[in-house]
């Protein structure tokens, strides 16, 4: 089976690497993500593993769509009661171009109501929807006439990894952290013994990704804790247990075994302030050790050597 890894565009080959070192078969860069050949277990891992990864998307369906009338028959032929709960929540997410579709917005309204109408035929009870906090979240693309339907097994975007309870301006996205950590080399730097300073810290995502890294901390055990990322009723249940109960095994030796390595300063009190409260968050349930190495420069060590 294929499925697609989405990603911030010029990350792409950096997660191809990840995804054959998680344990995929096969994986091909592509714009803004990767095809991913292997199964559900190994999309469900990439789900609790890849620190690069945006989205995990599971293809349901696949047709030719030229208009909207084509997007409502392409996404009435899926039988929608073996992925969508009767009473549960949906939202879809979708991406439109080079079709006769333009708006995005309206394209979701029309799978929607595919599933909808679909589904109140077949039980008599339909879906509703909640954009924030769906049971399932189902993605649609649609490029140069073709649609793809596909369940989003990550539920909500990836990047966002629990622990940020602040941010400054321009905040890093936890994502693109670990591409420039692991663009250094940081994981290698690290058991070599090396440190990481960020003299421009602000809210402290290079940092702490840096020690989620080092305590080798899985993203989706964090982001999702006791709760599976999706309702979806394919969803391999057993396996994402299974996959859980690796991460906290992982997660308890990373601790016992993180050294102190991580040191964050900023010329600005206040830029430092949401790092102090995502450094303390984070350390609440993973990394205890880490939550003083925030502190302000003083003149005195403004300058690095």
């Amino acid at each position: 089976m294929r499925f697609f890894a989405s990603c911030g565009k010029g990350l792409e080959y950096l997660l191809v690497d990840e995804l054959l070192a998680l344990g995929c078969p096969h994986a091909t860069a592509t714009i803004a993500g990767a095809n991913v050949t292997g199964s559900l277990r190994d999309a469900l891992h990439a789900v609790m593993w890849s620190r690069l990864a945006s989205r995990i998307l599971w293809p349901l369906a696949e047709f030719d769509c030229a208009d909207e009338h084509a997007l409502y028959a392409g996404a009435s032929a899926v039988d929608w009661t073996q992925h969508v709960p009767a009473r549960g929540a949906i939202a879809i997410d979708a991406h439109v171009g080079g079709t006769g579709i333009t708006h995005a917005q309206y394209a979701a309204q029309r799978v929607k109501d595919a599933i909808v109408d679909t589904m109140r035929a077949k039980t008599g009870e339909r879906p509703d929807v909640d954009l924030h906090s769906p049971d399932v979240r189902i993605s649609l693309v649609i490029r140069k006439q073709r649609a793809i339907l596909s369940i989003d097994l990550s539920g909500a975007p990836m990047h966002r990894r629990g622990w940020r309870q602040r941010q400054g301006d321009a905040p890093l996205k936890e994502n693109l952290a670990a591409a420039v950590l692991m663009r250094g080399k940081w994981p290698d730097v690290y058991r070599a013994g090396g440190a990481l300073l960020d003299p421009m810290c602000g809210s402290g995502t290079l940092l702490i990704e840096g020690a989620l890294m080092a305590a080798d901390v899985a993203p989706g055990l964090m982001r999702h804790e006791d709760v599976p990322p999706t309702r979806w009723a394919g969803f391999d249940a057993d396996a994402w247990a299974d996959l859980r109960v690796e991460a906290i095994r992982r997660e308890a030796a990373g601790r016992a075994s993180l050294r102190p390595a991580f040191v964050g300063r900023d010329s600005d009190p206040q830029a430092m302030a949401p790092g102090a409260a995502n450094a303390g968050a984070s350390a609440r349930s993973r990394m205890s050790a880490h939550s003083q190495s925030m502190t302000p420069a003083s003149p005195a060590t403004s300058e690095l050597s």
